[in-house]
């Protein structure tokens, strides 16, 4: 037993029993094979609420700092877990260092492996949805792997319990495959790129009934974007442009 299974047991019984969490569509995750698991992010909990409630084992990429272990004993205990549990470090700083950072879980994809992936980049600052980073695209036409739409419920900590933080009945969805093989040529293409990110966001969407934000949550939470802006980029839904010419 690894790691991760060690972990996983008293992690699951936390979700399912104390939380009760609970999920729906698991049985659209294919049972071998590579997988993109793409989700909403609204809650801390979203990293480990959706991997304990399900079969198989998901990596996600964490931010390249947490593995760094510096600035005392707290975060090398945080460092030496997510690296003990097999999580992969990213490049967060955008532009081309983040698209080149993407090589650790196309490694685990190309090893048929189950990738989870926010496509947001950050927690929702007000429970709405906004725009996704099309780092999720490169990976599915890189990879060839199915994507997964995953919408997530109720994971926000709603208090302690015994110095637990607590969530209350968190809801896990996982949606229909989304296969976007026949645009695996186009994987340097921006406007490609955009529309798939959209897609699988729309899908997303679609589980979770969230209000869409076209605009990025870090210019909302760092970006100093008044509340005007934001409901004036509100929109029905991510992209819904035609679909781009197939590229294999």
């Amino acid at each position: 037993m690894g790691w991760y299974e060690f972990f996983k047991v008293p992690f699951r019984a936390l979700v399912k029993y104390g939380y009760h969490g609970r999920t729906e569509g698991e049985e659209n995750i294919p049972q071998t094979g590579p997988v993109i698991l793409a989700g909403n992010h609204i809650g801390a909990a979203d990293t480990f609420v959706m991997p304990a409630l399900i079969k198989r084992r998901v990596t996600f990429p964490a931010k390249a700092e947490i593995f760094s272990g510096k600035g005392g004993i707290v975060p090398k205990l945080v460092a030496w877990f997510v690296k003990a549990v097999g999580q992969v470090p990213l490049d967060r700083s955008g532009g081309r260092a983040s698209a080149d950072g993407l090589g650790p879980i196309l490694e685990v994809l190309a090893n048929g492996g189950v990738a989870g992936i926010f496509p947001e980049g950050s927690r929702s600052p007000d429970g709405r949805m906004f725009k996704g980073k099309t780092g999720v695209a490169r990976l599915a036409l890189e990879s060839g792997a199915v994507v997964i739409p995953v919408g997530v419920i109720d994971t926000e900590f709603t208090g302690k319990r015994l110095g637990i933080p607590w969530a209350t009945r968190p809801l896990v969805r996982f949606g229909e495959p989304l296969d976007f093989s026949a645009y695996a040529g186009a994987k340097n293409d921006r406007a490609t790129l955009r529309w798939v990110t959209d897609e699988i966001m729309a899908a997303v969407q679609s589980l979770t009934g969230q209000t869409y934000v076209d605009a990025y949550s870090t210019s909302v939470k760092f970006g100093g974007m008044t509340p005007e802006e934001t409901q004036r980029r509100t929109k029905p839904r991510p992209g819904g442009g035609p679909a781009p010419t197939p590229r294999t």
